[in-house]
């Protein structure tokens, strides 16, 4: 029952626009409530489930439900997120690149033309945000990636403030939506990983800035 409700249930919670920070918490109430329905639940051995393996089981579905969401993404976006995790936007061997590319049936020369990443000298790393293309336009860029939308929506919410990423995310269109996804899917790997800037400042301020940038307040150029 929990892996059948639990998703719907976070989907939802998505929906809303709960902050990253917020939505393993947010999570408890909805998976606490398939628990309650029953008057026992039973470990595998018998015994009655304590509320520490319930909890277990409802991050581990929050787990699966983020990972699901890496469905959406573009093969490239799929290799980032697979090497951040790995190196964050630090260098890392060009050979451990190049097998990661081609199980996504990729190439590193492939990624370096999509703009999202460096590789010299047999090093291999993404590219910072301060190091995307400053005036970069979604309707003019050769090939968008959801991992480029996400970096320079967060850059330009950085340096420019709502406003401007508001005006931003409307030329974006449609793939602005799977790149609030990615940065749910960031925050959540970064705060694993003690990243705690990277998760807290970037991914979760440009999803709790989201509703505002949605707003009609904003008059979009």
């Amino acid at each position: 029952m929990l892996k059948k409700e639990l998703p719907h249930a976070l989907r939802n919670l998505q929906k809303g626009n709960i902050a990253p920070v917020d939505l393993a918490q947010a999570a408890i109430g909805p998976g606490m409530a398939v628990f309650s329905r029953f008057k026992k639940v039973l470990e595998t051995d018998g015994s009655p489930m304590r509320v520490r393996t319930s909890l277990s089981l409802i991050n581990q579905g929050l787990d699966e439900v983020l990972s699901e969401l890496e469905s959406e993404f573009d093969p490239d976006t799929r290799w980032a997120l697979a090497w951040f995790e790995q190196h964050q936007f630090n260098e890392g061997h060009y050979g451990e690149a190049e097998v990661l590319a081609t199980a996504k049936a990729l190439s590193i020369s492939h990624l370096a033309e999509a703009g999202i990443l460096h590789s010299r000298a047999g090093k291999v790393r993404l590219l910072r945000r301060e190091e995307l293309a400053e005036e970069w336009n979604p309707s003019t860029a050769a090939r968008l990636t959801v991992w480029e939308v996400t970096q320079q929506l967060i850059r330009c919410l950085d340096q420019k403030g709502e406003k401007e990423t508001a005006n931003l995310k409307a030329k974006i269109g449609g793939m602005a939506e799977i790149a609030r996804d990615l940065a749910y899917r960031l925050y959540t790997l970064c705060e694993r990983k003690g990243w705690a800037e990277e998760a807290g400042y970037y991914y979760n301020s440009l999803v709790v800035a989201w509703p505002s940038m949605a707003s009609e307040a904003f008059e979009l150029k």
